[in-house]
């Protein structure tokens, strides 16, 4: 599948983009009042969003992605990536490891050329973002697979639960901000604007190899204003085959 290429609306973007947010916002909520797919707030689906302040294109789909994250059985994450940097703003979030983990993706989906908006479902299912049609059916759609092992964490640790594998799984541990982050963008394709993100992600590291036999690790650090994901994911840049909040 290719992704749609970043592209400037012509005439007045900036009242073209709230318009179709704004139109796109009941939409979604009234989607989400009931689950979009079989999942739960303990086998969430993962949304990950990329992203760059300085992308013209990117605010529907962190509109969208903001509505999303209020769901309990959606595990909503927006990386922002670095390659939008020497464009005119550096994105206030953006790290090098958010754009290697969007490149691993494309090399695994073969989609030639990274870019944003992108929003990857489950590991499997690419979308733009930024239209929220279009994000509903990837994520109704997205092929959960079968169920992966149980997380769990307890007396500061971590344990991934055994079950069938069918190759290496790296553990994934993620921290990210839940609370609306207001940026006021001074320069660049968005500038003069203020962008709200959620779900921020601030870390990103592999902790550990699952192969199918339970396997404990030490839990991070407890901070009242971020949140920890953990995702078992197959291989580089696949299928996450299970995720929990903690």
């Amino acid at each position: 599948m290719q992704i749609e290429q970043h592209s400037v609306i012509p005439g007045d973007r900036t009242t073209r983009i709230k318009m179709a947010a704004a139109a796109l916002l009941p939409l979604l909520a009234m989607a989400f009042v009931t689950p979009a797919v079989a999942s739960d707030a303990a086998h969430p689906t993962v949304v990950e969003l990329y992203q760059s302040q300085g992308c013209s294109s990117c605010p529907p789909a962190i509109q969208n992605l903001n509505v999303i994250s209020q769901r309990p059985e959606i595990l909503a994450l927006t990386f922002a990536v670095t390659y939008w940097d020497q464009l005119g703003w550096k994105d206030t979030f953006a790290k090098p490891e958010f754009t290697e983990r969007q490149r691993d993706y494309d090399q695994v989906a073969r989609l030639g050329q990274v870019a944003t908006p992108q929003t990857i479902v489950n590991g499997r299912a690419t979308t733009n973002g930024g239209n929220g049609r279009q994000l509903l059916e990837t994520i109704r759609t997205a092929d959960r697979g079968v169920s992966g092992p149980a997380i769990a964490s307890a007396a500061g640790k971590i344990t991934i639960g055994a079950a069938k594998a069918t190759q290496p799984a790296t553990i994934w541990l993620i921290r990210y901000d839940p609370r609306p982050l207001s940026v006021p963008i001074r320069a660049g394709e968005n500038g003069g604007r203020t962008l709200v993100h959620r779900n921020v992600v601030l870390s990103l590291a592999a902790v550990g190899s699952w192969r199918g036999s339970a396997i404990t690790i030490p839990a991070p650090s407890t901070d009242p204003n971020l949140q920890t994901a953990v995702l078992v994911q197959s291989g580089k840049g696949g299928a996450i085959i299970a995720a929990a909040r903690l």
